[in-house]
């Protein structure tokens, strides 16, 4: 440890301006000489926790920037929502709106909570892109000014007060769990994936184990806390669900077998004028050559 530290130390002593300020507004001035000064991580563990729980964070608000872009691009390039549900959307959007406004107003960390803004601006978009995909783009500009008009509100203290704001943030936590609901049902009915992304589901199972591990180092805040646990369970679900659906095409009903398909009927008219040809074709002699 000792060779590691000697070496090392002619560099972290001589950072860039830039980075030295981060690393402080990030660790703190006793963490950041301990971790980075001195390479002195088993000294104070505390510090090490805290530095990997901003390491996560900034990679879970890194990840969450283009988390969503693959599943945009699927539902784009197929030009179908199929196995999207836009119910699972507007709730999952409408908690983390109250999400992001109790985060602001408490003055939490923001890599505790900065991928929700972003996730939050993809969502936006998907959903928009579902609701036209089923023929429901009129209701666009009233899901958008609708979501918009929330989150204004939220922010200001003298519409929502403090005590308002913390029962908010509880029933947020019930509407994240609730927004995973309709999405399983929605692949359990058409027996696969459809459009859904496998790679958001991927990164929505470890970001939401990692933000488990980031809350209680950094939140002392036991909704915040639960809301992730109960969300990491019904993501499990979800990569479950992609597992067991992996080359399952999506079907819009579940097909019942030994159902033969209707045969047109045909009208009266043209049955009787069938029968009457056939008759005549029936009683004519047949033409002979005479010689």
């Amino acid at each position: 440890m000792d060779s590691i530290r000697s070496a090392l130390q002619p560099l972290t002593h001589n950072l860039p301006a830039p980075i030295t300020d981060t690393g402080r507004s990030l660790l703190g001035p006793f963490c950041y000489k301990t971790l980075v000064l001195d390479i002195d991580p088993f000294t104070s563990p505390e510090c090490l926790k805290l530095a990997i729980s901003k390491g996560l964070g900034i990679g879970i608000i890194g990840a969450s920037s283009i988390v969503k872009i693959p599943q945009l691009v699927k539902i784009i390039r197929s030009d179908s929502a199929e196995g999207v549900s836009f119910l699972s959307y507007l709730l999952e959007s409408s908690a983390y709106v109250i999400s992001l406004a109790y985060n602001i107003r408490h003055g939490f960390p923001f890599s505790t909570y900065g991928e929700t803004a972003l996730i939050l601006a993809q969502n936006v978009v998907i959903s928009s892109l579902v609701l036209s995909y089923t023929g429901k783009g009129s209701w666009l500009t009233v899901w958008v000014s609708g979501l918009a008009a929330a989150g204004a509100a939220l922010l200001r203290r003298d519409i929502v007060d403090v005590k308002t704001m913390s029962w908010l943030q509880a029933f947020a936590g019930v509407l994240g769990v609730a927004s995973k609901v309709p999405q399983i049902v929605t692949i359990w009915q058409q027996g696969g994936t459809g459009q859904l992304s496998a790679f958001a589901v991927i990164n929505y199972l470890l970001g939401s184990l990692s933000r488990i591990f980031t809350t209680l180092q950094e939140v002392p805040d036991p909704l915040i806390l639960y809301g992730f646990i109960a969300g990491f369970a019904l993501n499990a679900i979800l990569f479950l669900q992609v597992i067991y659906y992996w080359n399952s095409p999506a079907t819009t009903t579940k097909s019942v077998k030994g159902k033969k398909p209707n045969k047109p009927i045909a009208s009266e008219k043209e049955t009787a004028t069938t029968g009457s040809s056939s008759a005549r074709t029936a009683k004519s002699p047949s033409t002979r050559r005479r010689g």
